[in-house]
């Protein structure tokens, strides 16, 4: 079995006038959910072996928090999130099936869509990911990243 962890984000600044949404950067109070949930994953013991993060400032600044915690994990940044349906999240995930336990930090509505997808199969009628959630997600460790493979073994969120 391997897992894909999907963490959104955490709570954003809004954007200042003239600001790219890229540049959003962490509010306090999303800093204190990034470094909760880098505590839920190391309690958990899910530390993956390779993380996949958008370049959005707020998703990199969530990382950062995260591996403040759990430690140092290769990690690579990967344009395609930022605003990646879940059709192109599961072509990332297909493509890093080498790894065991592999960690994608993005945003909705394309998390939240994966995390359907993958468990039941639709992705029309998804719960949602609050800011800083973690969805955990094990499927057969040869299998394809495909509709229904999954099974939702863990949900959290600060």
């Amino acid at each position: 079995m391997r897992e894909l962890i999907l963490l959104r984000h955490a709570h954003a600044e809004p954007p200042d006038a003239g600001q790219a949404d890229l540049d959003r950067p962490l509010s306090p109070e999303g800093l204190a959910e990034a470094e909760a949930a880098g505590r839920w994953l190391a309690a958990q013991g899910l530390v993956p072996d390779c993380v996949l993060c958008s370049p959005a400032r707020r998703t990199r600044e969530t990382l950062e928090a995260v591996l403040g915690v759990i430690g140092y994990v290769e990690q690579r940044l990967e344009e395609s999130i930022y605003e990646a349906t879940s059709g192109t999240l599961a072509a990332l995930a297909d493509a890093h099936r080498d790894a065991d336990r592999l960690l994608v930090v993005g945003h909705n509505p394309g998390l939240e869509q994966m995390v359907a997808l993958m468990h039941s199969g639709q992705s029309g009628e998804y719960r949602g990911m609050p800011p800083g959630a973690i969805a955990v997600l094990t499927l057969p460790a040869d299998a394809a990243i495909e509709p229904g493979i999954a099974s939702l073994s863990a949900f959290w969120w600060p």
